[in-house]
């Protein structure tokens, strides 16, 4: 652990909160991607398989707790509570375009072939463009409330600081994972796409 890792763990938790209160306080899902919310549900799901098998701390398994349990009541609000004010119709990103390509590769580059390493893979390639129907989303409304883009900075804010963790850990630690930098730097590009759609937006 560091303060980078840290301060990473907590933008992410800050995202999530902003974009529960968001729904909560308004009661409405408007401008929120569904699928997006769906892929980051399944990105938890697959990369905290090893609640089961591994404890590392209290603090690792209180984190993943939290974030499997408000992944699900944020899918449940959207679809369910509050589903007559979540926009399906601009919702439309074609999640097998992600989904496929993410599957094969996930068997095809992993640290090795077992079933929870693969899903752990998975998990990290999947997060690195869950955030894309989320982004489609804004691109074809041409708008953003203030709120989502809070939630989506601090997502890109989470990246970023999982950046600096990466290397503050290949320098004192000489620890490296490929797979999860590469995956890291794709999903920061894409957040800066983003900010480049807020501020032309």
């Amino acid at each position: 652990m560091n303060i980078f890792r840290i301060l990473g763990d907590v933008s992410h938790l800050l995202a999530i909160i902003i974009l529960l209160l968001k729904i909560l306080k308004s009661k409405s899902c408007a401008g929120i991607s569904g699928k997006s919310q769906i892929l980051f549900a399944l990105v938890f799901t697959t990369r905290y398989l090893d609640l089961f098998t591994n404890f590392i701390s209290v603090y690792n398994t209180v984190m993943k707790v939290i974030f499997l349990i408000c992944a699900y009541v944020t899918v449940y609000m959207i679809y369910v509570k509050f589903r007559k004010t979540f926009d399906s119709e601009n919702d439309s990103f074609r999640l097998e375009f992600l989904l496929v390509p993410v599957t094969g590769l996930s068997f095809l580059e992993n640290h090795s072939f077992t079933p929870l390493e693969i899903l752990w893979t998975f998990s990290i390639y999947l997060e690195s463009v869950a955030i894309l129907p989320q982004l489609f989303m804004i691109s074809k409304t041409g708008e953003a409330e203030t709120i989502t883009t809070h939630y989506l900075f601090f997502l890109g804010l989470y990246r970023a600081l999982y950046i600096a963790n990466w290397v503050w850990r290949y320098h004192t630690e000489n620890f490296y994972d490929q797979i999860a930098v590469v995956s890291g730097v794709v999903q920061t590009i894409f957040y800066c796409d983003f900010f480049y759609l807020y501020v032309t937006k």
